[in-house]
């Protein structure tokens, strides 16, 4: 099982849901690893995944680009004098893809975020060629950062094979979050893979 996993924004839950996958994957019998091409920031995230596929990847594999700054990455990227190049990411992704029957790799932010002026993180997904895993936040909101992103997805060529919703635990249940859950299968084309609730530790996979 392969996925580049993105969000529908910052900050909804994509390292929880990939480190979540990885592990379920991985007590399920596959070989699952999971990396974070671009971080910005501290490395708390690329820890996360490192440590759920049992450290079996060293940091610079689940990272290769980290930036020290907590901004978008063209801007991060700036503050230090240096410029994105997917040639920094893409031949360890290769290998791993390679040599692993199961890659997730955890995007950047949202799903258009700048790498650079010319180059987007949906860019960098298109070149890796994964089916897309989509992170929602369960908000208000959802349904229209939800619709976006997947008609984004579909302009660049890629498959959404799934949607994850995220309960996040800043978010209150209600109404908005109850009227997600029974619109988004009704508004796209793309399952409702997962529900998960704050502090979740396993999921249910059904995997032949």
């Amino acid at each position: 099982m392969n996925f580049f996993i993105t969000g529908t924004d910052t900050n909804v839950g994509k390292s929880f849901v990939t480190s979540l996958l990885t592990r379920s994957l991985r007590r399920a019998g596959f070989d699952t690893v999971a990396m974070k091409p671009v971080s910005c920031g501290e490395p708390e995230d690329s820890l996360l995944l490192q440590a759920a596929a049992d450290n079996q990847l060293s940091l610079p594999e689940v990272t290769p680009v980290s930036y020290k700054a907590p901004l978008a990455p063209i801007e991060a990227a700036r503050l230090e004098g240096r410029t994105f190049d997917p040639s920094e990411v893409l031949p360890t992704f290769d290998r791993l893809h390679r040599t692993h029957r199961s890659l997730l790799v955890e995007g950047i932010g949202g799903w258009i975020v700048p790498l650079t002026k010319d180059y987007f993180s949906a860019d960098l997904a298109k070149a890796m060629g994964l089916p897309i895993l989509l992170v929602v936040r369960n908000r208000l909101g959802a349904l229209n950062h939800t619709l976006l992103t997947l008609e984004s997805i579909a302009s660049h060529g890629l498959t959404c094979g799934g949607i994850v919703l995220n309960n996040h635990p800043e978010d209150a249940s209600d109404l908005a979050a109850e009227g997600n859950r029974r619109l988004l299968p009704e508004l796209t084309n793309v399952p409702l893979l997962f529900e998960l609730r704050p502090g979740q530790t396993e999921l249910e996979l059904a995997i032949a």
